[in-house]
């Protein structure tokens, strides 16, 4: 063995001290490289684990009805968040979190893993968790876990006013109804803080806004959230009654516009996320079209007016009670009617007598006032989805389409289409502007056929409710006008024999109309079909509320009083003793 002489241990000590003297200067220039060259850089990452901008969520603007009683409100309520990279390293505690928040832990961690993965140092556990499950999460100590506060919508009154006001996402944005049309009104504007944060990645001071959150503005509609309850639970009670598919009511102020409810069922509950399926969430009082069957007839007459060719009193031959225009017949359902006037034929509902009235017409004048009147063209509402209808220009009129389309076949109209032309010819032939916002004044309205002939078209609409088809409709101490509907549901190849759309559209008082009401009920199976036994009951329950919640005057209480003075007195024995 080769002997090891002073001189070698002499040059081994130095090696190793030139070692450990270029690891200290090594450690020393990482040290001035850090602390001096490189010092904001670090001093930022520091922060950046440390000091934190976060959102300041912004209330959402209240959605209130024309009283101020609210309809949508929103309430804070917290949400659980974290750092994906920080939970994974605690696969146990996150199993532990899924099962106090009822999620599946597979796909919980799954998503944390794929947030990983992608960089990503924030991701939420789950959104508007209720405050008590999130004091036993974060009980459980998970490092990287806490909660931030958001807000979330709330509906009072539930599924009666759902179709009219939609519902937000997740994200407090507006998804259908008037949440969705007025999203940018009622939407807030978000704030930023700093925030000073613990090794585990919770909040222990705050520092200070950066910019504070401005909430959202509140609007305030035209509906009155009474009428929408009674509505609503008058049309349940028809669709029940009757076995129907569905049906919608709509209830406008005749002088304003203002629609002051709109109910639809089947209906949903817009607090329930998982009722929100199945279409039931459309508004079908503006998405939903059908053919009006006879709620059209007071439109051809005021046509038949407006030409100059006709006046009330003109008569028109109707027996007996059907006749054939080339392969197709008109009917009256079996009945001959013999001789009418105008209001005759209104008040007996003869398809007969309308449709040999319109035949009479030119085509285009026709088409022109029912044009007028908004038919086939959306009604400026700009609520979400609403539909122009089907209105054919009369240049491609088939040689039976003008006949038919004075008793309401081949045209479709919405419920809001139909109730603002009666509301026109209750306002005197003016036609008012479609409005979900609560007016402060009168706005100004469009006239679409002459006074004369709108108070002429009324009078013969009182009359149909007074002797009429529409008795079902009348409300007692009040003159109702009105007009029923029925037709048969289309299908592919024509019409069902026994599927049937009830309609009743009218107002009241006639004195002075205030109310138009009109509602429409779908496929109604328990037996009775005709609008004027399945939809009249409903107009007369609705508006009764209507007219006693707006504190709007009998006006036909002179003439019942005089009924019953005159029954009084017929009942009094002749020489004035009691029998």
């Amino acid at each position: 063995m080769a002997r090891v002489t002073a001189s070698d241990w002499s040059r081994r000590r130095g090696f190793v001290l030139l070692v450990f003297a270029c690891l200290a200067m090594t450690l020393i220039l990482r040290a001035v490289y850090v602390q001096v060259i490189n010092d904001d850089f670090y001093r930022n990452e520091g922060q950046r684990r440390q000091i934190r901008t976060v959102e300041i969520p912004a209330s959402r603007g209240d959605l209130l009805d024309r009283h101020g009683d609210p309809l949508a409100i929103s309430a804070p309520i917290p949400s659980l968040f974290g750092n994906p990279v920080e939970l994974l390293d605690q696969p146990e505690s996150i199993r532990a979190v899924a099962a106090l928040l009822g999620v599946d832990e597979d796909k919980l961690i799954g998503r944390i893993e794929s947030a990983a993965e992608r960089g990503r140092i924030f991701i939420y556990v789950k959104r508007h968790v209720e405050p008590e499950i999130v004091d036993q999460v974060l009980a459980l100590g998970v490092r990287g876990l806490d909660k931030m506060s958001e807000y979330r919508r709330y509906y009072p009154s539930g599924g009666a006013a759902s179709h009219i006001i939609g519902f937000t996402g997740i994200d407090d944005n507006g998804r259908e109804g008037l949440e969705m049309a007025y999203n940018e009104w009622l939407s807030g504007e978000s704030g930023q803080r700093r925030i000073i944060k613990d090794r585990n990645g919770r909040e222990i001071a705050g520092m200070k806004v950066l910019k504070p959150a401005v909430p959202g503005k509140d609007l305030r509609l035209s509906i009155d959230r009474q009428l929408q309850y009674f509505a609503n639970r008058a049309l349940q009670e028809a669709v029940a009654e009757n076995d129907a598919e569905s049906g919608s009511v709509v209830v406008m102020d005749v002088r304003t516009g203002e629609v002051l409810a709109m109910v639809n069922y089947p209906t949903y509950n817009p607090n329930d996320m998982a009722d929100r399926s199945g279409g039931r969430q459309r508004n079908r009082s503006l998405t939903d079209v059908f053919e009006p069957g006879s709620t059209m007839k007071p439109f051809t007459i005021a046509a038949a007016l407006d030409s100059g060719k006709f006046k009330p009193e003109d008569i028109v031959y109707t027996s007996p009670g059907h006749y054939s225009i080339g392969k197709y017949e008109i009917s009256d359902d079996g009945k001959d009617h013999g001789w009418l006037d105008l209001t005759g034929i209104v008040t007996r509902s003869s398809n007969v007598g309308i449709s040999k009235l319109a035949t009479q017409l030119e085509p285009e004048q026709m088409w022109s006032v029912f044009d007028s009147f908004g038919f086939g063209r959306p009604t400026g509402s700009e609520f979400p989805g609403e539909v122009a209808g089907y209105f054919n220009h009369p240049t491609l009129w088939h040689h039976i389409e003008q006949a038919s389309i004075s008793y309401g076949y081949g045209i479709s109209v919405s419920a809001l289409q139909l109730v603002r032309a009666y509301a026109a010819l209750a306002n005197r032939g003016v036609m008012p502007a479609v409005s979900f916002l609560a007016q402060d004044s009168v706005p100004p309205g469009q006239r679409v056929i002459e006074e004369p002939i709108a108070q002429d078209v009324v009078s013969m609409l009182e009359k149909v409710v007074d002797n009429g088809s529409g008795k079902l409709a009348g409300v007692p101490g009040y003159r109702v006008a009105g007009k029923t509907g029925t037709s048969h549901k289309s299908q592919s190849g024509g019409y069902a024999e026994d599927r049937y759309v009830s309609v009743f559209s009218g107002f009241a008082p006639v004195s002075d109309p205030r109310l138009a009401i009109t509602v429409v009920i779908h496929d109604p199976k328990a037996g009775k079909h005709f609008g004027g036994a399945v939809a009249a009951p409903v107009f007369a329950d609705v508006m009764s509320h209507g007219l006693r919640l707006g504190g709007i005057e009998p006006d036909d209480i002179d003439e019942r009083r005089a009924e019953s003075s005159v029954k009084i007195i017929l009942r009094q024995p002749v020489d004035g003793n009691r029998s």
